[in-house]
């Protein structure tokens, strides 16, 4: 049995659209940054700590947790999900006037079948670029409400899509599972 221990509708339509059967069961990790921490560590770390609650309550089974993270620089701390529409129209002009940035998730598998946990990490990085927006623009995604609960503040399966000019590497990272590399994870355990 597979355990996505994450809330994110978009993980779950990732693993639904692979064919993928599992089952739903959110944990509540701290999420703080620790000073100093390059936004991949960040994400990877976060991951492993959701995981790491999940275990205990599923015995017998593989848990999937993840974590997305957005950054301009990798000297830059992670970027986070905006707290409220001033933030994210703070952040959205910021990705908008880079000339790219990157997102991260981190996916940790932790196989509890056996007499002791196995653990599978792994991490992807996209470069993605996106468009200037003017005044009218930003302030018609804002009022979406899109940016609720994204890292960076978009969703580049929704509306943002028309923001983003290009990609480099894995569209479904930047969506929030890295479909590909988690398929690869799963066959190593035996488990897709």
């Amino acid at each position: 049995m597979l355990v996505l221990a994450s809330a994110s509708p978009r993980r779950a339509d990732l693993l639904r659209s692979a064919g993928i059967a599992f089952t739903v069961a959110p944990v509540d990790a701290d999420e703080r940054e620790l000073p100093g921490e390059a936004p991949p560590a960040y994400a990877a770390r976060v991951a492993r700590s959701k995981a790491a609650l999940a275990v205990p309550q599923h015995p017998g089974a593989v848990i999937l947790a993840a974590d997305t993270t957005v950054f301009l620089d990798l000297a830059g701390p992670p970027l986070g999900k905006p707290a409220d529409r001033q933030a994210a129209s703070t952040l959205l002009r910021a990705l908008s006037s880079a000339p790219r940035h990157f997102v991260t998730t981190a996916f940790v598998l932790a196989d509890t079948r056996g007499p002791e946990v196995t653990w599978l990490s792994r991490q992807v990085t996209t470069e993605v670029r996106m468009r200037s927006l003017a005044d009218d623009e930003l302030g018609a995604y804002l009022d979406s409400g899109e940016w609720r609960d994204k890292a960076g503040g978009y969703g580049i399966q929704g509306r943002a899509a028309g923001l983003v000019t290009g990609i480099t590497g894995s569209y479904t990272a930047v969506v929030g599972l890295p479909l590909a590399e988690v398929l690869i994870a799963l066959r190593e355990l035996a488990v897709a």
